[in-house]
């Protein structure tokens, strides 16, 4: 038997060596074939499928992330909750898995949910296990040891499962509870996704919880599943944070929910503490407001308040565009995104989201300019930075609007359409201008990010635009086109657009963060150092690049630890930094 097992092995060696030879014969090798995209600064595990966030906090100096990850797998399967913990939400320390499907009540999968600071400071899970009957119900989860500021070892209770369906139709639509809030009687309240709905479930102890009468926030018939829902307080009129039971002062409260398995919806509104009001100011799946977080890839978001810097921070689970044979290939799946702060814009009816501060310190090799006139048809590349793993921020002014194009009242409906119909490559009045990021040196490949500025009536309407139809040579890619209006007065204001790039996922943000959009794209060319950037005007109009900075961006450092000795001398080093003479 075993000289079967080494003749195999030399056999499987031989093969090896024999594809080497001949890659090396052609001048070519399988990486420069078939690229692995992973990123440099977003955060996402060593290998294997990763999926929503769960339960980001902030505790005792730490931040940590937790997610849905499959341990054996790039492909979706039996879920566990795996952990990593930073100081400052870029670079990061990945630990064991603190969950996995192992009881009766999540033998099947241990699925989304929220973490919730007690009185006291004691962090608690709540999250969504799908049963032996494939039910899904909701469960507790507690910390071993809450003085250990990593939060190493949880403890499923024994009074799970804690929360269970009504019935068969609710057992396949019932998961994802959220950060819970204390109302202002001393009872805790926390809100589960439903068909159409978010379930309204009450408790004063965080164990035994009782089912309101009515859910918090409905909209049947106009969606399906509520995945994720997420319920926090903004402030109207700060630049701060709020964590997620403040009921007084002055407050709106968002709702958020993902939907479809592709986007995430949020509405704005006022909620009353004791008897569960929530008064939305629009509704979901509005035609014409589509008020998402994100107008690209950005799925199962979860906010949380950080305490240390009184903000409150958004994830959300970035999917991969190229399937399941991509993710086999690659041998890993799925990005988190930057983490964001978000808040009420000054109108009081919006959401901005920027990059966290923390992001800059990766910056290098800035490349900057001023009041440049950009004529019709110009194509400026950004030299000297690394154009795969940049960030760049740009400004825009006009000195004459009379001449936009003008957009009739149905183009409003439908913003990735219109996207489609104007694309970068075909000229207009003012736009489309802006970036082309991931480009190849004859720009066979190319990501645009750019702007359109047409005139409605007596108004001037801007179109944002992330367009991949061209971003990668490759087949069986998904190569989609995304757009959605900024709410800027382009008469008085610039035109702001920030992208991150990093490798095979662009983040923008227009208008300060207005208008957020996200895309995957894999490049066979526009890969490492053969990448390119421009900035560019393809309109017929001249415009102003009032300012523009451009940064390579440096990696961020992820590192993999699972004994407790090694993750204590990780974490020492992580946190006091290496090379500083501190002996951990």
């Amino acid at each position: 038997m075993w000289i079967c097992v080494l003749q195999l092995h030399v056999l499987i060696l031989l093969v090896l060596f024999c594809c080497k030879i001949s890659c090396i014969l052609d001048g070519s090798s399988s990486m420069e074939q078939k690229p692995n995209y992973r990123t440099s600064y977003h955060f996402q595990p060593p290998k294997n499928w990763m999926n929503d966030p769960n339960g980001p906090l902030y505790y005792k100096g730490v931040y940590h992330i937790f997610y849905q990850y499959n341990p054996i797998s790039p492909v979706f399967g039996k879920i566990s909750w795996a952990h990593s913990v930073s100081r400052d939400l870029i670079n990061w320390v990945h630990l064991e898995r603190m969950l996995d499907p192992t009881d009766s009540y999540d033998l099947n999968g241990c699925w989304s949910g929220s973490i919730t600071i007690l009185p006291g400071g004691e962090p608690t899970i709540l999250y969504t296990g799908v049963d032996f009957n494939n039910s899904q119900v909701q469960n507790l989860a507690m910390p071993k040891n809450s003085s250990d500021p990593l939060l190493r070892e949880w403890v499923k209770s024994e009074h799970n499962p804690l929360m269970i369906p009504v019935d068969e139709l609710e057992s396949k639509n019932f998961r994802d509870p959220t950060t819970a809030w204390l109302g202002p009687d001393g009872i805790w309240r926390v809100i589960i996704g439903g068909d159409g709905n978010a379930v309204l479930y009450k408790s004063g102890d965080f164990i035994g919880w009782t089912r309101s009468d009515q859910p918090l926030h409905s909209a049947f018939g106009k969606t399906g599943m509520w995945e994720c829902p997420d319920f926090f307080p903004v402030s109207v009129d700060g630049k701060n944070g709020v964590d997620t039971s403040v009921l007084d002062g002055r407050i709106k409260h968002v709702l958020k929910a993902s939907f479809e398995g592709s986007h995430d919806d949020y509405v704005i509104g006022s909620y009353e503490g004791l008897t569960d009001k929530f008064k939305a100011e629009s509704e979901f799946m509005d035609s014409r407001l589509q008020m998402r977080y994100d107008y690209g890839k950005f799925y199962a978001s979860k906010s949380f308040f950080d305490s240390a810097k009184s903000r409150r921070i958004l994830w959300a689970w970035i999917s991969e565009s190229d399937g399941d044979v991509g993710a086999i290939e690659k041998g890993w799946a799925g990005l988190q995104s930057i983490p964001r702060t978000i808040l009420l814009d000054k109108s009081g009816s919006k959401l901005v989201q920027w990059p966290v501060d923390e992001i800059d310190q990766l910056r290098s090799n800035e490349v900057k300019i001023r009041d440049k006139m950009l004529k019709g048809g110009a194509l400026i590349e950004i030299e000297n930075i690394t154009a795969s793993q940049a960030d760049v921020e740009a400004s825009f002014k006009f000195g004459n609007l009379e001449t936009a194009e003008d957009l009739d009242e149905k183009d409003l409906v439908d913003a990735p359409l219109l996207c489609s119909s104007r694309r970068a490559s075909m000229r207009g009045a003012i736009g489309p201008f802006g970036l082309i990021v991931l480009a190849s040196e004859g720009l066979e490949e190319q990501t645009t990010i750019f702007f359109h500025v047409f005139k409605n009536g007596a108004k001037y309407v801007v179109l944002m635009c992330s367009d991949q139809s061209r971003s990668s040579l490759g087949e069986g890619l998904e190569k989609a086109t995304y757009g959605a209006f900024v709410d800027v007065d382009p008469l008085h204001e610039e035109i702001s657009l920030r992208t991150l790039v990093d490798g095979s996922i662009v983040e923008s943000f227009g208008g300060g963060g207005l208008t957020c959009i996200t895309a995957r794209v894999y490049p066979k060319l526009a890969i490492g150092k053969e990448a390119r950037l421009y900035i560019f005007n393809n309109g017929t109009i001249d415009v102003a690049i009032s300012r523009m900075n451009a940064w390579s961006m440096k990696p961020a450092q992820f590192h993999e630890s699972y004994s407790s000795q090694e993750t204590d001398m990780l974490w020492c080093q992580h946190q006091f930094g290496f090379g500083h003479g501190v002996v951990c």
